[in-house]
């Protein structure tokens, strides 16, 4: 994170609405997580989300992040001193050489449809706009929000915008009381236990086969040792299938034990799923997530889930289909160039 700047300096938007005591000011550091947990708690609900946090994981995700100083790029809206909103941006540039400039908030529902978060999604954009200019000018620029299908609002707010559903998601979920079938792993690959030196090997050979994928940029060490930190993430549940030293193909899986009792399920996630180019075609990827499935059952979980691009070219969607996956929601993201 970057060292702190800023201290309670107010920002002056010139399109905030004129509600009596609205005000908009930086970030103020650590202080300011509990602010944050209690605003994305407080839109859940309506926004029908799933989300389990924790201070900690706030406190994790700001240690790691990658192409944003919050001190620069988060904005808290306050009403009477009283904080009913914040944002963040951050920026991208992908494997295709194109920069993507990524905002997204939190709004409480009571301050909704006042033009509040109007105003946060232009000054947001003018940061963005700001970060931009110290990238190539010939470089095509987006920016970027992300919503799920029930996030009504905030995709009529982006349309308004001028933004455009460019890609989608889906969130699949698969019940392990069904039948597993068995798929054995390609002759000459082999699954076995991870060992702690062979976690960056992993790691290499992750961001190597995600090259392919839609809006793919290199993950950094320092985002990876951050997703290692979280205390769900446990490389026992890998599979990881080798072939001699090299790795061909992997499924992350986790269970997320705070989001569960939270909801009262039991689900494992076999997610991130990737193949390198070498050992594609050959149904390693569906051997390696049914071997998944049959191990969250065997540690009690009751069902799997996953997120795919739907037009992912590997035919993701289809393969996650025939292990009888079935989608629960879609999610989209939004465009704009900037110009």
């Amino acid at each position: 994170m970057s060292r702190k700047s800023q201290v309670n300096e107010l920002i002056a938007l010139t399109d905030a609405p004129p509600i009596p005591g609205l005000s908009f000011r930086r970030f103020r550091g650590k202080e300011d997580y509990p602010t944050m947990l209690r605003l994305i708690e407080g839109t859940k609900e309506v926004d029908q989300i799933e989300r389990t946090q924790s201070l900690e994981d706030i406190e994790r995700n700001y240690d790691h992040l990658h192409n944003s100083d919050p001190y620069q790029d988060v904005l808290f809206a306050e009403v009477n001193g009283e904080a009913i909103a914040y944002s963040r941006v951050f920026w991208e540039e992908l494997e295709e050489g194109d920069f993507i400039y990524t905002h997204f908030g939190f709004l409480l529902p009571a301050w909704r449809r006042k033009r509040i978060g109007t105003a946060m999604l232009k000054h947001n954009e003018q940061r963005l706009s700001q970060i931009a200019n110290d990238h190539p000018l010939d470089s095509p620029k987006y920016f970027q929000s992300w919503t799920a299908d029930t996030e009504i609002g905030t995709e009529a707010l982006l349309k308004s915008m001028g933004y455009e559903a460019v890609r989608y998601g889906f969130e699949m979920v698969r019940d392990l009381n069904d039948p597993i079938p068995e798929s054995p792993i390609p002759e000459g690959l082999e699954v076995r236990p991870v060992l702690e030196e062979q976690v960056w090997d992993i790691f290499d050979a992750m961001n190597e086969a995600f090259k392919d994928h839609w809006g793919h940029r290199e993950g950094t060490r320092e985002e990876f040792e951050g997703w290692l930190k979280d205390p769900h993430s446990n490389r026992d549940r890998w599979k990881i299938a080798w072939d001699g030293d090299e790795v061909a193909g992997m499924v992350l899986n986790y269970i997320n034990t705070d989001e569960n009792e939270e909801y009262n399920r039991l689900r494992g996630w076999t997610d991130p799923i990737c193949v390198r180019r070498p050992w594609r075609k050959q149904g390693l990827a569906t051997a390696l997530l049914l071997q998944s499935l049959a191990y969250l059952k065997e540690v009690g979980m009751q069902e799997a889930a996953l997120g795919v691009d739907t037009q992912n070219e590997s035919g993701a969607l289809n393969l996650y289909k025939k292990c009888g996956f079935k989608v629960v929601k879609r999610t989209s993201t939004h465009r704009k160039p900037m110009v």
